[in-house]
């Protein structure tokens, strides 16, 4: 290779720009990247992110990966300070590229000197995962393999470039790092805006250092969407992109397997799941509201009706939801319980587990179909779970799910003693009761949970269709808030004071409880069993026997 004098993109006379020299005249020919004639033009292009990462590093950035390097190296070397935002869909390399571009500025900056610091939600695991993409990187760089240096547990040095990885969790400990070169903050839809303005930002305030904002849609109240929109507005006023911003299908036309990934997460959870429209599709929902829209209410209405009692041939299962005893029953009570309608009720969803669903080759979950409820207020213990055990060998119920929180425990250990295994006990917690609604809107997102139409006619008939109107009165006054945070809690119920329109009799969520609770049947095995067969086969020993007769 003819004299290089030195390599743009680095300290001159730098030991890292003498090793990169090495390393090109290591290279068995130039024409390997570039005709003879363009390699002046070649080597003033290794001051390029992507041609840097490509060369010494092995990766190659995708186009939508480059856009953004480019914009966060433009800003960082010629002291912009912008704010950029980075909303790429989960699994499309912003961590690998989050990477890289920190192995590059330890590198350009090695002998200048720079403090850079990348804040994440939590340090384990979030923070300790990124020091490790980071290690992995620096020692595939053929620059940097070998020459960096870790101190504290989470501080990278190269020569005089520093970048120190924090925790962005409320209760950290931040105070005195600084970020005069480069300031990231990776999750930033759940980084809280209060620690961010507070104790945060300061730390590249007195040189306006870059910001890079990475992250995934969530609601328009986090820190991710305020920077958004601040972003925008910045480009609306100088025309400098900040926003790099990606959708799904936009990574399926670079990455066609991305798309299958992507088509089976949506028929798993649903288009209109509030973690599909997020993280694959960039659209930020809204952090409270009502969690049962009509379009979802819509997708709930079966063309079944209600059921007296099983088919044959069909599979059941029980969702329990209970009340505790009401303590006027000690005043004087009805034969079993209260003629009370305003108080919290018993309920019981009856669902026959349509197992068809299972040899689909997108779900392998059942289908969920309403064929009658229950309901009961103020019932004795000893009544209710008498009650209970008749319904579940009425129905031949393979699996009860049963509330098994405060006093449901002493019912949900009752029917356990008696059914086995085929009760599952639910103790209700915050982070339980989250974990069932997500779930829940996933069954009912994809078209899973179906209800029975309204009946007439019989007393039965007109039972089932009131108990249905309840139900849809709960779902319609059902609201929700969720949580800034990596745990992406959400709380959900029928707010306390809310009235059914009609009779105005307070509202509950007991049969919206025990609707959701499919979400637990959708952990089940329901694998059809088999009933051993006995074989008869004839008896070796006797037809030696009968040889020798």
């Amino acid at each position: 290779m003819e004299a290089i004098n030195r390599l743009p993109g680095l300290p001159s006379g730098s030991t890292l720009e003498l090793k990169a020299l090495n390393e090109l005249r290591g290279l068995p020919s130039l024409a390997t990247f570039c005709a003879p004639d363009s390699r002046p033009a070649f080597l003033r292009s290794l001051r390029e992110v992507d041609y840097f990462t490509e060369i010494f590093g092995g990766i190659r950035l995708r186009s939508y990966q480059r856009a953004v390097a480019h914009a966060v190296t433009r800003s960082v070397l010629e002291n912009l300070g912008h704010s950029i935002v980075v909303m790429f869909p989960r699994q499309t390399g912003k961590n690998l590229l989050q990477a890289e571009l920190e192995v590059y500025f330890l590198a350009v900056f090695s002998s200048k000197g720079a403090e850079m610091v990348k804040f994440s939600p939590t340090f384990l695991p979030q923070s300790v995962n990124a020091m490790q993409r980071l290690e992995t990187a620096l020692e595939a760089n053929r620059l940097t393999r070998g020459r960096w240096q870790k101190s504290a547990g989470n501080h990278y040095k190269l020569g005089r470039a520093h970048l120190t990885f924090l925790s962005a969790a409320p209760e950290s400990n931040v105070v005195g790092a600084t970020a005069s070169t480069l300031l990231q903050l990776d999750e930033a839809q759940d980084i809280s805006l209060e620690k961010y303005d507070k104790q945060i930002a300061p730390m590249a305030a007195s040189t306006n250092a870059t910001r890079v904002f990475w992250g995934t849609a969530w609601t328009d109240q986090t820190l991710l969407a305020r920077e958004l929109r601040a972003a925008r507005a910045a480009e609306k006023q100088d025309g400098q992109r900040r926003v790099f911003w990606i959708s799904a299908e936009a990574v399926r036309k670079e990455v066609p397997a991305y798309g299958n990934f992507v088509d089976e997460i949506v028929s798993r959870l649903g288009r209109s799941h509030p973690s599909v429209r997020s993280q694959y599709f960039g659209e930020e929902i809204q952090g409270a509201g009502s969690l049962f829209t009509p379009q979802r209410m819509g997708l709930m209405q079966g063309n079944h009706a209600a059921l007296h009692c099983p088919q044959a041939g069909k599979v059941y299962a029980m969702l329990v939801d209970l009340a505790g005893e009401d303590e006027a029953l000690r005043n004087g009570p009805a034969e079993n319980g209260l003629a009370n309608p305003g108080r919290d009720a018993s309920a019981v969803t009856l669902v026959e587990v349509d197992t068809q669903w299972l040899a689909d080759s997108l779900f392998h979950r059942p289908r969920y179909k309403v064929v009658c409820r229950y309901q009961w207020v103020g019932l004795r213990q000893a009544a209710l779970f008498s009650q209970l055990l008749d319904l579940a060998e009425h129905w031949l119920a393979r699996k009860l799910v049963v509330d098994a929180s405060g006093v449901g425990a002493g019912v949900a250990s009752f029917l356990r003693d008696h059914l086995g295994e085929r009760v599952l006990p639910l103790v209700f917690n915050q982070s339980l009761k989250s974990s069932l609604g997500w779930n829940f809107l996933s069954i009912i997102d994809t078209g899973r949970f179906q209800d029975y139409c309204s009946q007439s006619g019989d007393a039965f008939g007109l039972e089932q269709s009131a108990l249905k109107t309840s139900f849809e009165q709960q779902l319609l006054a059902c609201q929700y808030k969720v949580n800034i945070g990596p745990e992406k809690t959400l709380h959900w119920g029928v707010p306390e004071g809310a009235r059914d329109p009609g009779s105005r009799q307070p509202l509950h969520d007991d049969l919206l409880i025990s609707a959701a609770m499919t979400a637990v049947l959708d952990e089940q095995d329901w694998a059809c069993p088999v009933e051993p067969v006995l074989i008869s086969a004839a008896d070796p020993i006797r037809e030696m026997e009968g040889a020798f007769k």
